[in-house]
């Protein structure tokens, strides 16, 4: 065969193949899809209901039948008072494999109704994730579900490649990535699609944090909610109304001065009762998001906000690379959609750079005048799934089936394989 016959083979077969399966795992959600679609097919909570009456000895006995009786997502939560329900997935890491191997089962058969023999799959991992939980994933997408093809792609390089495409704009996977979700934030320096893990910071303040901030101070002054309803109360208000402030101080004035206009009032419907009960939102909306640039209001543990973590960050990569992650500093999860979240963290990133700027030239005396440094914070309209979204747009290239582990590979070099990944260095989108 000619090499050009063989390209042209390659891309008849590439053509020909179905599309991969797109499986993002989060602490709160799940979003699970195929690949080349702009969003995921289905998003449910990360979580799963089982039976507690099941005795370990009568399973064994009746071999396959307790592994049906379970629930996952909506279905999970709605079944907590019969059902133990259980979130395989903390602070976006994986603690229990048995469960996410069951529902994993489910997301495959029942949410996306596909045989794994005939897809190739690209799951998502978080930063500095330990190579042995590479490894159970290998082992039960291979073992279990008999995948073709695996790919495990780090959550914040899928991140940076789905701004690049949701702006249309051709560049270099170079960026800085803030991840946040429901269980941790992540802030990520990629160069060149590569990691440069030894700089990844996390903090640990993230949406559900948020909401438990937002349910104190409910309680302290809101008697009408009912009690076993106030957390997800406050996570509906947080979707609903809280936004980022540019002055905390400025922002309590307004409510004082001008209640009527920006003190709303929420409603909701005891479920027990079936009455009706009404709360007013007022503080709430701004304090909870502010917990990331003023952490000291919600926790005396951690008092570093964002900005200056993102900063500090930043100066601890290689030299050459500092301005262009300055220059794309990228949003990615639900906890980043807050109004003004964008303006407030590029306003106080300025400031910390501005500064190091003007120290630079008083130690000089005015002989070293540094060059501006450009500092851009990029929110677009994807950034919620973006890291699915991401995986969902490099899946659909031809240089991705060329990069995934195949079954050949693992049942040659066993799990082992999955301790490393080509990266997508150098595409550009």
């Amino acid at each position: 065969m000619t090499h050009r016959s063989r390209q042209t083979y390659d891309h008849l077969v590439v053509s020909t193949r179905r599309p991969p399966v797109i499986i993002d795992t989060g602490t709160g959600y799940t979003k699970m899809g195929y690949g080349g679609n702009i969003h995921p097919s289905y998003i449910v909570p990360t979580a799963i209901a089982v039976n507690p009456s099941h005795d370990q000895k009568a399973a064994v006995k009746k071999k396959g039948a307790e592994d049906l009786d379970f629930f996952i997502g909506e279905e999970a939560i709605e079944r907590s008072k019969t059902y133990a329900v259980h979130y395989p997935v903390r602070h976006a890491q994986v603690e229990n494999w048995d469960d996410m191997e069951h529902f994993l089962e489910q997301v495959i058969f029942k949410y996306l109704h596909c045989e794994p023999e005939d897809h190739y799959f690209l799951m998502t991992e978080p930063p500095l994730n330990a190579p042995e939980n590479r490894e159970y994933l290998a082992e039960i997408m291979f073992e279990s579900f008999n995948v073709p093809g695996l790919y495990i792609a780090v959550q914040a390089v899928l991140a940076l490649a789905a701004s690049f495409t949701a702006k249309k704009s051709r560049k270099t996977l170079t960026g800085t990535v803030v991840d946040s979700g429901a269980g941790v934030t992540h802030i990520v320096p990629v160069a060149d699609g590569y990691v440069i893990g030894s700089c990844i910071k996390h903090i640990p303040i993230a949406g559900r944090d948020i909401s438990y901030f937002i349910q104190s101070l409910l309680r302290d002054h809101e008697t009408t909610i009912p009690p076993e309803d106030s957390l997800e109360v406050a996570e509906r208000i947080k979707e609903q109304y809280c936004y980022v402030s540019p002055n905390i101080a400025k922002e309590f004035d307004k409510y004082e001065k001008e209640p009527e206009k920006w003190v709303v009032t929420y409603e909701g419907l005891h479920k027990k009762t079936g009455r009706k009960w009404s709360c007013e939102v007022g503080h709430e909306r701004f304090l909870g998001p502010e917990v990331f640039f003023n952490p000291q209001i919600f926790s005396s543990d951690y008092l570093t906000p964002l900005p200056e973590i993102v900063d500090t960050m930043i100066q601890n990569t290689p030299i050459d690379v500092r301005r262009p992650l300055y220059q794309n500093i990228v949003l990615s999860g639900g906890s980043t959609l807050y109004h003004n979240y964008a303006k407030r963290l590029e306003r106080d990133l300025k400031k910390f750079v501005d500064a190091r700027i003007e120290k630079t030239i008083e130690l000089s005396q005015g002989r070293l005048i540094p060059a501006p440094i450009e500092v851009n914070v990029v929110s677009h309209k994807l950034q919620r799934y973006a890291v699915w979204f991401g995986g969902s747009m490099l899946a659909h290239t031809e240089e991705f089936f060329k990069v995934c582990h195949t079954k050949q590979q693992y049942d040659e070099q066993g799990p082992s394989i999955a301790r490393h990944n080509p990266v997508f260095g150098g595409i550009t989108i």
